[in-house]
């Protein structure tokens, strides 16, 4: 089962890589550390996260960003990954920001820059985020996604066929679930013909 993942974006190298540094030291060991350096490239990295059904359990972004403030990505962050924590690392000249952000945006709490030590002024603020999250995490299904219409008869086919040869999948309905549609849209194709398959780790058209 693949590790949930906690998400750091900073357009700042050195402070990205201690980030970095500090949550792969603590959490390295149960969730999986990815990070990008703009909102930009964290957004294409997540829907790919996405269309692999992989978990993300926190966002960690910072607000002065050039393009995408931190408030701004969080934002986008809501259609991907509803459930995710999300934190921004803020300046003391960014707490009004960051005010404003958790009462109109979904974010959980804010952390000021520096957060030395971490077992101080990092890691208890990330564990009672995480252990919310944890609360209620159900894990994400990791076989086959077969995406179609009910009244296909090719997707009955694919059902029946998988079935037979006892290969676990899930049926997502395009006429009536949102996350069908939001996925097909993940795969790039532009109009694609259903049913279309998802595998874990890659996507293909059926």
């Amino acid at each position: 089962m693949a590790k949930p993942v906690i998400f750091t974006v900073d357009d700042d190298a050195e402070v990205l890589r201690a980030i970095e540094r500090d949550l792969r030291r603590e959490y390295g060991a149960t969730y999986r550390i990815l990070r990008a350096d703009s909102g930009a490239s964290a957004l294409d990295a997540l829907k790919q996260l996405k269309l692999r059904n992989e978990t993300v359990a926190l966002f960690l972004a910072d607000q002065r960003m050039p393009n995408m403030t931190g408030v701004e990505f969080l934002e986008q962050t809501l259609d991907l990954y509803p459930d995710a924590r999300r934190a921004l690392l803020t300046a003391y000249a960014d707490t009004d920001a960051a005010i404003r952000a958790i009462n109109s945006v979904k974010i959980h709490y804010y952390l000021m820059k520096p957060w030395d030590p971490p077992e101080e002024r990092l890691y208890p603020i990330l564990n009672d985020l995480l252990d919310d999250w944890s609360s209620a995490y159900i894990p994400a299904f990791e076989g086959i996604r077969v995406i179609g219409s009910p009244w296909s008869s090719k997707l009955h086919a694919i059902k029946d066929f998988l079935a037979r040869n006892l290969v676990s999948y899930q049926t997502l309905d395009i006429e009536t679930q949102a996350e069908a549609r939001q996925l097909l849209e993940q795969t790039g194709l532009t109009v694609p013909p259903l049913p279309v398959l998802t595998f874990p780790g890659w996507h293909s058209a059926g």
